[in-house]
């Protein structure tokens, strides 16, 4: 299936420029655009995977990961072939590179906009998460689905890699209530080498949707050799917290994926590391990830150090949600920032 991308713009000399995202694909008829999945095609920028599901589920919200957004709850989670990224540790290559791997070979299973509300109602969700590959590369499609599910009473989520144009954002921010932003390292090299894009551009979409107030988290996964120095985890932590020190991270662990097959996984020590660090610098939530760490999985005030939030077992398997009136730590009071009903 295909729509118009018309999050993009004619220019003078016959090319469409493409502006969802921050790669600012200029494209000629029948170009397609770095994400595999935006063409060229008799003189209009369509978007080759609306409507198509290449991934569908229904999860904890917790394993997305987003940790103060409606904790607990259920999210109805689906994302298309195709991404803007070309990361050579992506634990979901087999759709997100599928189209440019496979001549721009499109799959996928029919999902309407109406159709993914209407089973996210029918589940039990209480939120919709375009996921699994980058949604800003199929936005037209997580637009309509965000603006139906907004007026059902449905939240919705982008977990993605931080390449919104600000044009982007506006456009959707009215009907997206959060995002969990990948920081995948705090150098252009690796962003540049490992990642096939640019760094500025990430720390730019952060403190703008912040500023938007849509619900920020981000997610850092570290991998040894690459981007878990000390030094690098702690430019990281600084500029959250220069930011916004009540903006969670996420810290994960490497396993090796797609082209990284000969990188050892992170040792638990690293991620213990990088959770002080994080602490240090002043960071009030921070969570590891992808290892079994129940006390830094666990959410604590930032006062009194009152556990509030308890998470153990699978993520998102057991949650005990100890807050008072929705937000409030139960032996002081304190207000914990996030997105609470």
């Amino acid at each position: 299936m295909s729509s118009i991308a018309w999050l993009s713009t004619k220019l003078d000399d016959g090319r469409i420029a493409c502006e969802a995202c921050n790669q600012h694909c200029k494209l000629h008829e029948g170009e397609y655009g770095i994400c595999g999945i935006r063409k060229v095609d008799n003189g209009e920028l369509l978007l080759l995977t609306y409507g198509l599901a290449a991934a569908v589920n229904v999860d904890p919200v917790e394993k997305k990961p987003m940790f103060h957004f409606l904790p607990g709850s259920k999210v109805f989670s689906f994302g298309t072939v195709g991404c803007n990224f070309s990361c050579k540790f992506c634990q979901n290559a087999d759709i997100s590179q599928y189209p440019k791997e496979h001549a721009h070979k499109i799959v996928g299973h029919p999902l309407s906009p109406q159709h993914a509300v209407s089973k996210a109602l029918e589940y039990g969700c209480q939120s919709i998460a375009y996921t699994y590959n980058e949604p800003v590369v199929f936005f037209e499609y997580t637009y309509d689905t965000a603006k139906l599910a907004h007026e059902a009473g449905l939240k919705n989520i982008y977990v993605t890699s931080g390449y919104e144009t600000h044009k982007a954002i506006d456009t959707i921010a009215p009907y997206l209530d959060g995002m969990n932003i990948d920081i995948k390292g705090f150098s252009q090299s690796f962003y540049k080498d490992i990642c096939g894009g640019s760094l500025k551009p990430v720390l730019d979409t952060i403190e703008y949707a912040h500023k938007k107030g849509i619900w920020i988290e981000t997610t850092t996964l570290l991998i040894p050799g690459y981007n878990d120095s000390d030094e690098e985890i702690r430019a990281i932590a600084q500029f959250q917290a220069d930011l916004d020190p009540t903006i969670p991270w996420h810290i994960s662990a490497f396993h090796p994926m797609y082209k990284m097959l000969d990188v050892h996984r992170t040792p638990p020590e690293t991620l213990r590391r990088a959770y002080d660090i994080g602490k240090e610098v002043g960071l009030h939530y921070v969570y590891v990830g992808n290892i079994d760490d129940e006390a830094r999985e666990s959410t604590y005030c930032p006062k009194c150090q009152a556990l509030v939030i308890d998470r153990h077992g699978h993520i998102g398997q057991y949650v005990t949600n100890h807050l008072v009136n929705k937000n409030s730590c139960r032996s002081c009071g304190y207000t914990l920032a996030g997105v609470w009903q």
